[in-house]
């Protein structure tokens, strides 16, 4: 109850409560099924009547507080009497013509969810429901949401704030029964993000999933409140981002993904891109690209093999030539094209895991050469140069850089930079760029890596050290194992959950992995973990149930595992121990084989084998 205040209840209930058989009362007051007489023989007749008034007055009052289901958690509710009347005469007006458009994301969302046409009109004297900016002090994204019987009025000082007034508003709306008229409990609500990068990672390298799809991701980003999509479009298994200076990266870079090296190249047009930031910024999404290098290039080499820093075993054309002076700028081009595209005023670099590859550079002459002129004492050195040049075509068009933890051994400029922490098991990397001053979000693999399995039963995903990523794990991210000041500084800009896609090919399996855990980002990303309450988010998460049954979105049920089973695309690899049997007389096996029979479990392959123990494991 400390998360939700309610007023005007006064009266000294523990009092009656002490006055009446406890039983009957509890009874009576939880389920309202017992003998009224019995209960009434058992009081005193004047604190029973009072007992009843009292009862009748604020338990519905109470009922309708609880049932305000939103997702993330709001920093206040306070729930008062009565209810707004939702109907076709409302009108949705405005303070500014700059929240026209807000106005006009809530007038189609009202039609799909109600089927009701609300008009926008920007006369604020017949608006019903009242968009106000504001001048205050308060975060970005801050907002008060006051509902009241004869009128709905969202304040904020951004549209980005009157945005996540409407996404409450709507939240609370899709709970209620749909009719002619939707009652709306009256209440105030003053809420604001705890912190400013609640993001969301989509590898589409792997695996190609398509604008509608994104889209309708970005829709469940923008309901839960998630500001940031980062979207990995290139990789080891294709490249999926229009180059137009250089065709072949899609035409044969873009064929294939990580389970058939021969399917058609699929990718975004430069069209598919604008279109879909135009979808994200509406809903207040920044949609940053990732470009990687050095490594994880095999596609980019494939389609322009003259850039390739060459091969090893298992790692073929898996980095850029960092001895080929042509390479930058093959790589300054894209990134330009790409930054032409992309207003988020960041790219992503990569710069992850290229130790993977990086000893196919020792057998290169020119690469020796360029060593021994720059007087570079390790493969290291070598790739942290690459990285700085091409840290410094970003910084030129006035970007940002962002990058994998292991860029922060290279020296970027801390005004910047922004480094992803994702190797938990590395927390040196952390506090190297915290050193450095570099700006961090935090997305570790536990429990931030969607990929890895979020229940004991399923056997399709990663592990670490057999631990999964439970909605639990991620609800109760960061840990308090953080430093509070560290959280609270300037720094630490927030978290972001990742999904690579490796063993992810359908729809289906990438909504199984996603939902609930993205519900439980939010939370984790928005709410301040003094007001957090895991039962109260399992409850209200059973309301996103159905509208995710609505959306046919097949997701995993944390509260009755059973209720979906797991959806699996490649099905994990069943290993069977070798058992020599021994034929006995009457035709018994040995005592020995029984035992390994009834041992015998099936066993997921793992599609990194290096996920378990202390050993270093692929990232992607």
């Amino acid at each position: 109850m400390n998360l939700l205040k309610i007023r005007k209840q006064r009266s000294n209930i523990p009092a009656i409560q002490n006055s009446c058989n406890s039983n009957q009362f509890v009874k009576f007051v939880f389920t309202q099924q017992t003998d009224i007489p019995a209960i009434q023989n058992s009081c005193n007749s004047i604190k029973f009547v009072r007992f009843v008034f009292i009862l009748f007055l604020f338990f519905p009052l109470f009922l309708s507080a609880q049932n305000i289901s939103i997702i993330p958690l709001p920093k206040s509710i306070v729930k008062t009497n009565g209810q707004f009347q939702l109907n076709s005469n409302t009108i949705i007006g405005m303070n500014s013509n700059s929240l026209l458009p807000q106005a006009h994301y809530l007038q189609k969302e009202l039609q799909k969810t109600t089927g009701m046409f609300i008009e926008v009109d920007p006369n604020e004297v017949k608006a019903l429901i009242d968009l106000q900016l504001v001048k205050r002090d308060e975060l970005p994204g801050s907002y008060t949401l006051k509902i009241e019987s004869n009128k709905i009025v969202i304040t904020s000082s951004g549209n980005e704030g009157i945005f996540y007034g409407l996404v409450s508003l709507l939240q609370m709306l899709k709970t209620q029964p749909v009719g002619a008229i939707v009652n709306i409990p009256n209440c105030e609500i003053n809420d604001a993000p705890r912190f400013q990068w609640r993001g969301f990672m989509l590898d589409e390298s792997r695996h190609f999933f398509g604008k509608e799809k994104v889209k309708q991701l970005l829709d469940w980003m923008a309901f839960y409140k998630l500001n940031k999509f980062h979207w990995h479009l290139t990789d080891v298994d294709g490249w999926r981002i229009e180059i137009k200076k250089y065709p072949k990266l899609t035409s044969i870079g873009g064929i294939g993904n990580k389970t058939d090296s021969t399917a058609e190249a699929r990718y975004y047009t430069q069209a598919d891109i604008k279109e879909i930031v135009a979808y994200a910024a509406e809903r207040f999404i920044t949609v940053i690209p990732e470009i990687d290098m050095p490594g994880h290039a095999t596609a980019a080499n494939k389609a322009y093999p003259e850039y390739s820093g060459g091969s090893i075993n298992k790692y073929p054309n898996f980095t850029f030539d960092p001895a080929n002076e042509k390479t930058y700028q093959f790589l300054a081009d894209i990134l330009k094209e790409t930054n032409s595209l992309f207003p988020a005023g960041m790219i992503h670099l990569g710069g992850d895991e290229v130790a993977l590859g990086i000893q196919a550079w020792a057998g290169k002459p020119a690469i020796m050469d360029m060593m021994a002129k720059n007087r570079f004492t390790s493969l290291a050195d070598l790739e942290h140069y690459f990285f700085r040049r091409m840290a410094d075509t970003v910084i030129g068009m006035n970007d940002k850089i962002l990058c994998w933890d292991e860029a922060a051994e290279t020296d970027l400029p801390a005004n910047k930079t922004i480094v992803f922490w994702w190797r938990q098991n590395v927390p040196s990397q952390l506090q190297l760029a915290l050193q450095k001053k570099y700006q961090v979000v935090l997305c570790p693999r536990l429990p931030l890596y969607f990929d890895f399995v979020q229940d004991k039963s399923h056997v399709s995903g990663r592990k670490w050290v057999g631990t999964f990523n439970s909605i639990s794990s991620v609800y109760n991210f960061p840990y308090k194992e953080f430093p509070a000041d560290q959280l609270q500084s300037g720094q630490i800009l927030g978290i972001q959950a990742n999904i690579w896609t490796e063993l992810v090919g359908s729809e289906k399996r990438l909504d199984f992995m996603i939902f609930p855990r993205m519900a439980a980002l939010s939370e984790a990303s928005w709410t301040d973990s003094a007001n957090k309450d895991e039962n109260s988010f399992n409850e209200r998460l059973r309301s996103d149930f159905v509208l995710y049954d609505k959306a046919g979105i097949y997701y995993f049920n944390p509260l009755d595992p059973s209720m979906h089973p797991e959806a699996i695309d490649f099905a994990p690899k069943i290993i069977k121990p070798l058992v020599k049997e021994k034929h006995h007389k009457r035709g018994h096996k040995s005592r020995l084989s029984e035992r390994h029979t009834k041992s015998s479990h099936t066993k997921a392959k793992q599609h990194h084998p290096k996920t378990s123990g202390k050993q270093k494991i692929k990232h992607h």
